[in-house]
């Protein structure tokens, strides 16, 4: 059972901050890594999750994307920091606020395999062929990293 969860027992339904991280993982062909989460159902993210007590946003990037996608990552450059506006509340009624560390990482070694129960797919993607169903909280990373591969010279086709 992990932190959440256990904080959950003791306080209910109760808003909460929620710290986290994301890693945007792109591969030799400029493309990057997606992940279609089982909940919500057809929901495309970048690899990444909630910090456990006392984990800082880079060990849970590196945490994260291990647990999801079997990757080993390392040299994961800060992208940026984002939060929701305002509280968030869940099927369940939970209610939270949620941070998000987003990572950039070019270095990372192993096979992508799907290794837990959160990953219904996960697809190395071109920046021209992005899902239309992304998770909203994951919305804003995934746009501000299109505009800066427009911005830094490089055209939003194929090859990033």
């Amino acid at each position: 059972m992990g932190y959440i969860e256990d904080l959950r027992k003791i306080i209910g339904h109760k808003c909460i901050n929620l710290v986290g991280s994301v890693v945007i993982i792109k591969n030799e062909r400029d493309e990057i890594l997606l992940q279609k989460r089982t909940f919500p159902v057809d929901t495309w993210s970048f690899p990444g999750g909630l910090s456990e007590l006392g984990e800082n946003t880079l060990d849970t990037a590196v945490r994260e994307v291990r647990e999801e996608t079997s990757l080993e990552v390392k040299n994961l450059e800060l992208f940026g920091f984002y939060s929701s506006d305002g509280v968030c509340k869940g099927e369940t009624g939970d209610e939270w606020c949620v941070y998000i560390a987003a990572y950039v990482c070019r270095d990372f070694s192993g096979e992508v395999k799907i290794n837990d129960g959160e990953s219904a797919a996960l697809e190395w993607t071109a920046l021209s062929n992005l899902p239309e169903r992304f998770g909203k909280s994951q919305k804003r990373i995934l746009d501000d990293y299109v505009k800066s591969q427009t911005l830094t010279g490089r055209k939003n086709t194929d090859s990033v």
